[in-house]
């Protein structure tokens, strides 16, 4: 396999890796992978589907309405990194800072009378809950759908905080914590994992790149496995044969995040029964053995590794990329199976991009001669109504809850945690597969003065135009107007240029 070439093809943009810091492929000793979104793809929306029912289905048994069970989960409403406020009960698109760009009521959309300075604290944790896994996005849906049964039925009469049946009262967070619960339950006792394993066609992606991949890593470099899921579940929804045989380290129940920390002891697995071994496991790497438990520091023991040697690969931004960030100093790599979608959307609509970024110079425009001691005052309400109206027809392009990475022209609170945190991102690893080993992953040079713009934006410009031959030099935008652009495009402008200099 060739590395992608720089052209203007949806499918090859969705087949690039972006960047957000350098890293030089050659210094990378050891790949460790996640199983579950990542090596294992789930199909959507058949798995969230399959984990939708099921929780609805034990909400019902733990004494939940009959009428949940009508409910069919919709995949265009959820996305990821949405916040959900257990005191009001709503769904919330927040920035960085906590500032809301969008709020939604169960499915109704709402203008923020409960939030009057469209602002919330995000490090009150026992208040917001972020959902930020793909594994959340069932549940994410169940929110929305059970704040809106509740709301709309006569039998129960709406609170600011909750809802009432007679003399029962029951609040939006204990709602919420009924669901964790229900989540939880699926996941871990219930028969999520039993249905998968019963049929693998309907809910795992089977990718015959996958075994060449780790084929050709394991040429160059150490391979390791580190899931959360225990040896039964890893063992069969591993669907490549014998694939034991593309690692060097295998490290089920790992109890992520605690393993990037303290860890917990290190056991041997007994491959015939799925057993454990009695006693710590003390001694050296050994092939072929499967290990249960441990910790990162393990890893890089038995590994003869330190932290930057490493590349690891998964789809959890704060299980997988966060911590083994800021614990270990890993290198990583986010699988974001949604950006092929945001791609597409931004290919097959950039004439609302177009428009947005127009709007933008002409609101520029109207101020052009006027500065401090000036007292005229444009009139630009015709302006902000179309930039509205064109940033919410761009929105919903996405789905119901908008861009994974923006709200208009603004950075969701995903796609700040994306490039803080994950050193490469893609919609899938395999992607990797179109680059050599020897290959640099270059960053953006870091913009720290005015002068510097022109020349990034010549090199926007000339990057832009192979996408788009019939962009013309007089079009080309000043530099607040690339902010509309999703933050997958704006990477991708400027994230694959190669360079002899080290990372």
């Amino acid at each position: 396999c060739r590395t992608v070439p720089f052209t203007g093809e949806l499918q090859h943009r969705t087949l690039r890796v972006f960047v957000n810091r350098s890293l030089a492929m050659e210094k990378i000793k050891c790949f460790g992978f996640d199983m579950d979104y990542t090596l294992a793809v789930y199909k959507s929306p058949e798995y969230e589907s399959l984990g939708f029912d099921l929780t609805v289905e034990h909400l019902v048994s733990i004494g939940y309405p009959q009428e949940l069970l009508n409910f069919v989960y919709d995949p265009s409403f959820p996305t990821r990194g949405l916040v959900f406020d257990s005191m009001y009960g709503n769904l919330l698109k927040v920035d960085a800072y906590g500032n809301i760009l969008v709020c939604a009521h169960g499915f109704n959309f709402m203008r923020g009378y409960l939030y009057p300075n469209k602002f919330i604290q995000r490090d009150d944790t026992e208040r917001f809950y972020i959902l930020n896994t793909l594994f959340n996005l069932p549940e994410t849906y169940l929110l929305a759908c059970l704040v809106d049964f509740f709301t709309n039925c006569d039998r129960y009469t709406s609170c600011e905080t909750g809802f009432k049946d007679g003399d029962l009262f029951m609040s939006y967070k204990s709602m919420f914590q009924d669901v964790r619960d229900a989540v939880d339950w699926v996941h871990f006792k219930g028969s999520l994992k039993e249905k998968t394993v019963e049929n693998l066609e309907k809910y795992v992606v089977k990718d015959a790149k996958l075994p060449l991949l780790l084929s050709r890593m394991k040429e160059v470099a150490k391979v390791f496995l580190a899931t959360n899921s225990d040896y039964q579940y890893t063992d069969v929804g591993t669907t490549h044969r014998p694939w034991q045989s593309y690692f060097d380290l295998i490290l089920v129940d790992a109890r992520k995040p605690v393993f990037f920390g303290e860890g917990t002891v290190l056991r041997q697995v007994d491959t015939t029964t799925g057993r454990l071994k009695i006693g710590t496991y003390t001694g050296p790497l050994q092939y072929g053995i499967v290990y249960s438990g441990g910790s990162s520091d393990i890893v890089c023991d038995l590994l003869g590794a330190k932290g930057k040697d490493i590349l690891y690969i998964g789809d959890h931004i704060f299980g997988d990329i966060l911590k083994s960030k800021k614990r270990q100093g890993w290198r990583t790599f986010l699988v974001i199976p949604e950006l092929a979608q945001e791609l597409h959307v931004w290919t097959d609509k950039s004439s609302l991009f177009e428009e947005l970024q127009s709007l933008d110079i002409f609101l520029a425009e109207l101020y052009k001669h006027l500065d401090s001691s000036s007292n005229e005052r444009p009139d630009i309400s015709s302006i902000q109504r179309r930039i509205k109206k064109v940033t919410h027809d761009m929105d919903m392009c996405y789905g119901m809850m908008g861009s994974l990475f923006r709200s208009g022209s603004r950075q969701t609170l995903f796609a700040s945690q994306v490039m803080r945190y994950a050193d490469l991102y893609a919609a899938s690893f395999i992607n990797l597969l179109y680059y050599p080993f020897s290959y640099l992953f270059r960053a953006a040079h870091v913009l720290v003065s005015v002068p510097l713009w022109p020349r990034l934006l010549a090199q926007l410009h000339m990057m832009y135009k192979e996408d788009r031959p019939q962009y013309k030099r007089e079009q080309l935008l000043p530099w607040e107007s690339w902010s509309n652009f999703p933050l997958s495009l704006e990477l991708c402008f400027s994230c694959e240029v190669t360079s002899s200099q080290e990372a």
